[in-house]
């Protein structure tokens, strides 16, 4: 079939398509194929779009029979392709992949270069990309005239198996046609921790498989099943696939941790925050880590040279606390606590302060609790007692820097707003607000940072006459922080 003709078939497939909303791609590369001794077979025109709705479908798509499938069955992904291919001498085969590299095939366990015979080797093309000598750009076409390559289409058969898919191309044909396809999760050392929606739930398993299939040093899949629980920070997780083992390690800003993932509380997307504030900080400085979890902030602060005293109410973040400081060999460097923040406030870190502040290394308070770290800040007020009972002046003031989630249209005035209400002064001019992260729609996670203010550590009144302390409070936190 000539090029000239080739070329007047597609234009008049474009045409119609255009009305009857066929995949003129798909049918343009079958008829233009037919130069070949062998058709190639394009793909189906009933391709299952990409999660995001729209895209191009896969090069290859799983036979339409999976459809539905709840219980992992690889075989079933078995199907015979064929795809056009360039004989050349074996000599040339490694300058001509590079410069036809866009072109060529690419899919997951499959080779582009195949032997043919002793003196020549097959290279094989992308058909939704080649289907016809014309297919080539200038560029590739001087290529191939100068390698000696002549433009005598092959076809080639392979046969694809389940491990030739990516896990969106299998889960977007299992699932059903138009719903939302999740192939993303977040990996806390050799666990992968899925949100699954409703409409997801009755393939869970067969997902979990997949994922773990198609992520090496994945050896357990979990689903959270429900909110998070404000008190310890932990979910309940079902295990959808793998050993259910969930000791984990894992590596953040070079440091090692090791904890019970199912017993603590962990989130990977706080790496950047967590070593931004240790950017902050000297040697020589002190961190006061009021809900410490298994160290993020506590660990690379001391291994950074400051003292630090480190609290979590979790007796599990505590435990792996303890074990994280051992295996970053700071043990000498930390004091750890196993109590409410507010009781650590007014306990430890009372304690700790009057010296602190008479000295001149800077002072931390990390307070890393979003759902209600706020209304902690309440703690603070007349800590100190009376000023006049300090025997000394006062050379340095505690910096804070207290997580907040906000859900208003403006979260930065929201978070100041409460900080200023829980404290009992105004921080306007005081404080500054970063924004972390986005947490879900129309909900960011934020940072206030600012001064321990003389105002709000010191009373005008007696000891005696101090607020009465307020009762813990509790919420549950809709998302993980």
């Amino acid at each position: 079939m000539s090029v000239f003709f080739c070329k007047n078939i597609r234009r008049t497939i474009t045409l119609l398509s255009a009305s009857t909303r066929v995949n003129s791609r798909a049918l343009s590369l079958s008829l233009c194929c037919g130069a070949l001794k062998t058709p190639v077979r394009a793909v189906h025109s009933s391709a299952m779009p990409d999660h995001k709705g729209g895209g191009e479908p896969s090069l290859f798509t799983p036979p339409l029979e999976v459809r539905g499938m709840t219980c992992l069955d690889r075989e079933a992904f078995s199907r015979t392709v064929t795809v056009p291919a360039l004989r050349a001498q074996k000599e040339v085969v490694g300058t001509l992949v590079k410069s036809l590299k866009k072109v060529m095939l690419q899919l997951p366990g499959v080779k582009r270069v195949m032997e043919d015979d002793d003196k020549h080797r097959l290279l094989l093309l992308d058909p939704t990309r080649v289907s016809s000598p014309n297919s080539f750009s200038e560029t590739e076409s001087q290529a191939l005239e100068k390698l000696g390559v002549p433009l005598d289409f092959q076809s080639h058969e392979l046969q694809l198996t389940y491990e030739n898919l990516k896990a969106d191309e299998i889960l977007r044909a299992v699932l059903p046609e138009g719903q939302d396809v999740t192939s993303g999760f977040s990996r806390v050392g050799h666990v992968a921790h899925l949100n699954l929606r409703e409409h997801q739930l009755p393939y869970k398993n067969l997902i979990g498989q997949v994922i773990m299939d198609k992520n090496p040093g994945v050896t357990c899949v979990v689903n959270k099943t429900n909110t998070i629980d404000s008190t310890f920070r932990t979910f309940q997780m079902e295990v959808l696939a793998g050993d259910g083992n969930m000791v984990v390690k894992v590596r953040e800003n070079g440091l090692p941790y090791e904890f019970d993932f199912s017993r603590v509380y962990w989130n990977p997307r706080l790496s950047t925050e967590h070593e931004r504030v240790v950017d902050l900080l000297h040697p020589g400085d002190t961190v006061l880590d009021v809900f410490a979890g298994v160290g993020p902030f506590a660990i690379p602060a001391a291994k950074r040279g400051c003292n630090v005293l480190a609290n979590d109410l979790n007796p599990e973040s505590h435990r792996w606390l303890m074990h994280n400081c051992r295996l970053n060999k700071v043990e000498h460097r930390l004091r750890v606590f196993n109590m409410d923040g507010r009781a650590f406030i007014r306990g430890p870190l009372r304690e700790a302060l009057p010296a602190l502040m008479k000295a001149t290394a800077g002072v931390h308070i990390v307070m890393n609790l979003p759902a209600l770290a706020i209304e902690f800040l309440d703690a603070f007020r007349d800590l100190l007692g009376h000023e006049s009972d300090q025997k000394q002046s006062i050379s340095t003031l505690p910096q804070v820097y207290c997580y907040g989630f906000s859900k208003k249209e403006d979260p930065c005035k929201d978070v100041v707003d409460r900080a200023s209400a829980s404290l009992g002064i105004l921080l306007d001019g005081h404080c500054s607000v970063h924004m972390v992260r986005n947490v879900a729609p129309n909900k960011e996670m934020m940072c206030i940072s600012f001064p321990l203010l003389k105002e709000v550590l010191f009373s005008r009144c007696s000891e005696t006459d101090a607020l009465e302390e307020p009762a813990p409070k509790r919420q549950k936190c809709e998302e993980p922080e």
